[in-house]
């Protein structure tokens, strides 16, 4: 689940229709603002497009090779783009077509969300072009360093597959011990690179009149930060009890596998670095299926028979772990035109079912099905949290026996299968959702006051909604070891937005579509799900809001009433 190179994009691409009316008199605005919108527009898109596809490719062949080449190919492309964004005279007429759009003057409603699209990813730019440079090389060497890092366990390296199956299947205390710490070894290299980040991105949103670099990005994405808090308050009364009574029992069991005590369970206990999913302890074994599976061809079946072929991204994508490769999964969109690509690290078990389930989902909400008739700027996913939730819509079913028998594939022990695959699933939900809690609130409090005890600050967010207690004595940089800290800043609260979305779009499929139970919707061979996501959900494109599109697809606008159904015992 680790962000695309859309996602370091999108916090220049979208923008509040009206929320930042620039400051323009009436006769600074065209004569004819329709006009002038439109021949901007393709002024912009004949510009930008070629920069756009070429950084995409660039960004490709660095996370496939991690070499040093490749990584100044990616900056160079970005520092391109920048410097045409930061023009400060294009700039100049689009304030003015902004207005003019603002006060109603633009009649065609496609184009006016064109030029607050174009608005706010502008906007961002204008900054001085060598502070853009210095962030965008400060982070390129940021990413480079998660990418080409191998947690050290005993002076070898080991490859993130290895790090997660000891912590998923050593009872050994001390070496899970040895292996979380050697994981976060990377925040200690990332840490003095990243606080001159965090320094630099408020320096740039200030400049532009934010609070800092949090507030700045949330506004860029048509989200409100006083919302955002509350609609997290909200999930964190719904969530407090029932992760507290889940954790108990998770507890109880990884205490008696490890041999110590429930209250002397530590951060390395758990069966991921960051506890953001379900420890596999509920006596079935969820790998056992996919043991022998071929995990890309069962992803290519069930998408082709819901009418969402993905044939042509497999071919285009790089699927195998390998050194120097960026160890963590995405999707991405080349060029807008059908040219998407997964990169992941396949080993044959139900973490990995899951990711190209989830990553496959980015895909069909890509390109390949938002109508090639709509205009460039809007043909890509509504937001953010949208296309997140669209993949966890499709990643659920890798828990599913139905799902699988369905598919074809053979489940020896059923019954417990079942058992632990419905603790797994209900469990995973609130986790994620606590981790989300720890995620949201780190970030905005660093961007608030960079100088504080980040290190401090993390602890005991993750004590307070992880009830994961701080090792003791540790006071190491482990914030900077999630990589979405450093290169996708003010990110991970759309993630959970996004399990909001695919619960919600879930249970409206289940009862327009599959006119099922929910937990029983499974989708496979059904083509009425595919014409459903495509045209309930990947048609608009970007031309709705998130918010519109939510309503558009479900009937109401986003809430948490499935997904709490979802997460109910």
């Amino acid at each position: 689940m680790t962000p695309d190179r859309r996602s370091f994009l999108a916090a220049g691409g979208a923008a509040v229709a009206g929320l930042l009316t620039p400051d323009v008199s009436a006769q600074d605005q065209p004569a004819d603002p329709d006009a002038a919108a439109k021949e901007f527009v393709e002024a912009h898109e004949a510009k930008m497009k070629p920069l756009d596809i070429a950084a995409g490719l660039a960004w490709w062949n660095a996370n496939i090779t991690g070499d040093d080449a490749d990584f100044k190919k990616k900056e160079d492309a970005q520092n391109q783009i920048d410097a045409a964004l930061s023009d400060p005279k294009p700039f100049g007429v689009l304030k003015g077509i902004k207005a003019a759009a603002d006060a109603g003057k633009v009649k065609d409603p496609v184009l006016a969300r064109q030029v607050d699209l174009l608005y706010l990813q502008y906007l961002e730019k204008q900054v001085p072009p060598a502070l853009l440079k210095r962030i965008t090389a400060k982070a390129n060497a940021v990413e480079q360093a998660f990418n080409v890092f191998r947690a050290k366990v005993d002076g070898q390296e080991v490859p993130d597959s290895k790090v997660r199956s000891t912590l998923k299947e050593s009872a050994d205390s001390a070496v899970r011990q040895k292996v979380w710490e050697a994981s976060k070894g990377v925040g200690a290299v990332v840490e003095a690179d990243l606080k001159e980040l965090v320094k630099l991105r408020n320096e740039a949103a200030v400049k532009l009149g934010f609070n800092n670099f949090h507030h700045m990005t949330l506004t860029l994405n048509e989200q409100d930060g006083g919302d955002l808090v509350k609609l997290f308050d909200e999930l964190d009364e719904l969530t407090r009890q029932p992760f507290a009574d889940a954790k108990k029992e998770i507890d109880a069991r990884l205490a008696e596998k490890c041999g110590v005590k429930a209250d002397e369970l530590q951060a390395w206990h758990y069966h991921d670095p960051f506890f953001q999913e379900s420890p596999a302890v509920f006596g079935g074994n969820l790998d056992a299926p996919f043991a022998k599976a071929d995990i890309p061809k069962l992803c290519a079946t069930f998408y082709a028979g819901i009418g969402l072929p993905v044939d042509r991204v497999l071919a285009k994508s790089d699927l195998r772990e390998k050194k120097g490769k960026s160890p963590h999964a995405f999707c991405t969109d080349i060029d807008r035109e059908g040219d998407v690509r997964v990169l992941a690290n396949i080993v044959p078990n139900e973490y990995w079912m899951g990711t190209m389930l989830h990553e496959l989902g980015h895909a069909v909400y890509s390109s390949l099905n938002i109508p090639k008739e709509l205009p460039y700027l809007v043909r890509a996913e509504a937001h953010i949290l949208t296309t997140e939730g669209v993949a966890m819509q499709f990643e659920r079913f890798s828990k599913s026996r139905a799902w699988l028998e369905k598919m074809g594939v053979t489940v020896d022990k059923p019954k417990e299968f079942d058992e632990a695959a419905a603790k797994v699933q209900r469990n995973q939900l609130l986790i994620f959702s606590r981790w989300c809690q720890v995620m949201l609130r780190f970030e905005k409090a660093m961007y608030e006051d960079p100088a504080q005890d980040l290190n401090g600050l993390w602890w005991g967010l993750v004590e307070k909604y992880q009830q994961v207690r701080r090792p003791k004595d540790r006071n190491a940089p482990d914030y900077a070891s999630k990589i979405h800290i450093c290169s996708a800043p003010v990110y991970y609260h759309n993630y959970m937005m996004g399990q909001l979305f695919a619960s919600q779009v879930h249970h409206t499929v289940a009862r327009d579509v599959s006119k099922a139970d929910p937990k029983r919707a499974i989708y496979v061979g059904d083509k009425k799900v595919g014409e459903f996501m495509r045209e309930k959900v990947f048609k608009p494109g970007r031309t709705l809001t998130w918010n519109a599109l939510t309503k558009h697809a479900t009937g109401e606008e986003l809430n948490a009433k499935a997904f709490a159904k979802d997460f109910q015992a």
